[in-house]
């Protein structure tokens, strides 16, 4: 099963993943967990480029869409296919939603083009539950730039890009509410942590 987590900046998914991964193992599922863009040693390299404040205002959105395929095609084909394949659970800190929650909708990119992009990128592959933390863009900008060192060039658009992110998360969960399960994530951490635990062995053992 290929689960991704997804969210605006400031949600709070990444710290999330650790328990979520720790209670998953503990039911007994066999769990890889990945990110992106990263996960692997390329992928890491181009995330370093992408995510670099020196190249803040600089970075065209177009280079920046394919950076994040470059990113992800290496990490499909290297890491989650084979893992699937060996019939562990994938656990991903975002995935292609976040191309189109991002580049579609912030910088209001051809949804269309856009997925033919990702479709080459991910040879078609499609998570089977995604899990939105939604937090309302001011909050989460708050939080990001309260964590010391962990401000980075996507944070720096202009708050108008980030309110359209979230915008286009609550579409693409819409359009597809069998696969996405939207998870407020302005409350206390264990709350949050519960509900994503309920949500996810509940799916789990629905399978």
């Amino acid at each position: 099963m290929f689960i991704t987590l997804e969210g605006p900046d400031g949600s709070g998914k990444t710290s999330q993943i650790p328990p979520l991964a720790e209670a998953l193992r503990a039911a007994g599922y066999d769990l890889l967990v990945t990110r992106e863009p990263g996960g692997t040693p390329i992928g890491d390299e181009v995330r370093q480029v992408i995510m670099d404040l020196k190249h803040k205002g600089q970075m065209h959105p177009t280079t920046e869409i394919l950076l994040f395929q470059a990113s992800r095609a290496q990490l499909v084909n290297e890491v989650i296919r084979p893992a699937l394949a060996a019939g562990k659970v994938v656990l991903c800190d975002r995935y292609a939603d976040s191309t189109l929650a991002y580049q579609g909708y912030g910088h209001q990119t051809d949804l269309d083009t856009l997925r033919r992009i990702v479709g080459f990128a991910t040879g078609g592959l499609t998570p089977d539950l995604t899990l939105l933390l939604d937090i309302e863009a001011e909050a989460g900008l708050r939080r990001r730039a309260s964590d010391s060192g962990q401000w980075n060039r996507m944070d720096a658009y202009q708050l108008e890009f980030h309110q359209r992110v979230r915008a286009g998360y609550h579409a693409l969960a819409a359009a597809e509410p069998g696969r996405w399960a939207v998870v407020n994530a302005d409350r206390a951490p264990e709350d949050i942590q519960a509900e994503l635990q309920r949500i996810v062995l509940e799916r789990l053992e629905g399978r």
